[in-house]
């Protein structure tokens, strides 16, 4: 698992992870098994916030959770995975296949390095690849064999010119897409819909690969990346400590249990 001198661990700490994630969810969409098996399987129109909220605090946990904790998500999620089916074409398929399970894992980690990227993060190459690997841990958590995980950007290159035939724009693509564009939350939060959609929704999608953007075949913002630095700066002024004590807070707790020298910081990037 990485540790606190790892890439993972300085870089999941950065508010730009939020968009990240969420541009992964429409990577991920391009998949029509992949995104048939959630339309198909999950309650996230019924629960909006708890399905996104459940997927970062598993990708939280993988890189500052405990061993025992790590472990016990881990299990939970396989044997979830491992009772869920969804048909396309009239087929029926494991929404656990090694394909399905690989694309998903393919479509974060490359989004969380890209997007930071672009949003200003500042990696170098070498920290790039080393992020990849690191992230091979990440699969083994849901059953993929590391040694078929991509473990470099070349390998990561490689493996989406492999899956670009597979690619498409789909009826349950769109679902997802207009979802995360407009999220059915109640009460109070749907006065927010209009800036989230703006500042966030539309700001995730537009900083998805040319190639994706096309399939979506939606126009992306024109200036996104500026954008996306400027969102960053913003949010970097909200001093770390306070920021860590958003949920799921699994930060916080590795820094409580470790101590203050483990708090993520670019000077201790490998």
């Amino acid at each position: 698992m990485p540790d606190p001198n790892s890439v993972s661990w300085q870089l999941h700490d950065d508010p730009t992870m939020w968009i990240a994630g969420i541009a992964s969810l429409y990577l991920q969409a391009l998949h029509p098994r992949a995104v048939a098996g959630v339309v198909q399987n999950s309650n996230f129109q019924a629960d909006p916030l708890g399905r996104l909220k459940r997927t970062a605090d598993f990708v939280d946990l993988g890189v500052y959770g405990t061993d025992a904790e790590i472990a016990t998500a881990a299990a939970r999620v396989r044997a979830t995975h491992r009772n869920l089916r969804g048909v396309v074409d009239g087929r029926t398929f494991r929404v656990d296949e090694p394909e399905l399970l690989l694309w998903v894992h393919c479509s974060e980690v490359s989004c969380f390095e890209t997007v930071l990227d672009r949003a200003g993060y500042g990696l170098s190459g070498r920290q790039k690849d080393l992020y990849y690997a690191e992230q091979r841990f990440a699969a083994a958590l849901v059953g993929l064999h590391p040694d078929e995980v991509p473990g470099s950007r070349r390998e990561m290159a490689e493996y989406f010119d492999r899956m670009r035939p597979v690619l498409r724009r789909t009826t349950d693509s769109d679902v997802i897409y207009d979802f995360l564009h407009g999220p059915p939350v109640q009460g109070w939060l749907r006065h927010g819909l209009p800036v989230y959609r703006v500042l966030v929704g539309h700001l995730a999608y537009s900083v998805l690969p040319d190639w994706a953007l096309e399939l979506h075949g939606r126009e992306p913002y024109a200036h996104a990346d500026r954008w996306l630095r400027l969102m960053r700066r913003a949010a970097l002024m909200v001093p770390g400590k306070i920021r860590r004590l958003a949920p799921p807070g699994h930060l916080k707790r590795a820094i409580e249990r470790h101590g203050r020298h483990v708090t993520p910081s670019k000077a201790r990037l490998p």
